[in-house]
């Protein structure tokens, strides 16, 4: 179940670190309207299709095609691929270490969560907002905005990714450790 939680960016008045939740919440159309009033893109969609566990990027993209197409379309989008993680991958842990540190992007990243679930932090304003977003999900995160991705310790998920770049992902990371003071998915 997807899932929203809002914290505020600095410590608890206790002093243990962690401050508390403003919301929690696990309803879809409450998650939309909270990332929406914060200029966070959040649909669900039906991940109608199962893939094989063999399925290679142009199998993914194929299975999707429609899916592809429309949020091309809508976005305008000139590239899309596919990123699959599993608990073997190789580069799992090395992967996980990249995106929890936080960045910006120059482009909107949006994606569409076609297996699994992986648990995007965005820092705005004075706020955290950490949103586990599984199957079906589709989230943009406006260019420019401080965020990170954890996809956990045993990673599982199959993420359609869009760019309005040729390059595909590219991040300028801002030397913050605020990720480290906040939910993981583990």
């Amino acid at each position: 179940m997807s899932r929203l939680s809002i914290f505020p960016d600095h410590g608890d008045d206790r002093g243990s670190g962690l401050p508390l939740p403003n919301l929690v919440c696990n309803d879809p159309a409450s998650i939309q309207a909270a990332l929406d009033e914060r200029g966070v893109g959040f649909e669900q969609w039906p991940a109608a299709h199962a893939l094989p566990p063999d399925a290679d990027q142009s199998a993914i993209l194929a299975t999707y095609a429609t899916e592809v197409a429309r949020v091309q379309k809508e976005g305008g989008y000139q590239t899309v691929d596919a990123i699959r993680m599993t608990p073997d991958h190789p580069e799992r842990v090395a992967l996980r270490s990249k995106f929890l540190a936080e960045h910006t992007h120059a482009e909107d990243e949006v994606r569409f969560f076609v297996e699994g679930q992986g648990l995007f932090s965005m820092h705005i304003g004075q706020e955290v907002l950490v949103t586990l977003c599984e199957r079906g999900n589709l989230i943009s995160v406006p260019a420019g905005t401080r965020h990170w991705f954890d996809m956990g310790p045993t990673p599982s998920f199959c993420a359609l990714r869009f760019f309005n770049n040729s390059e595909g992902w590219v991040a300028t990371f801002t030397g913050d450790s605020i990720a480290d003071r906040f939910p993981r998915l583990d």
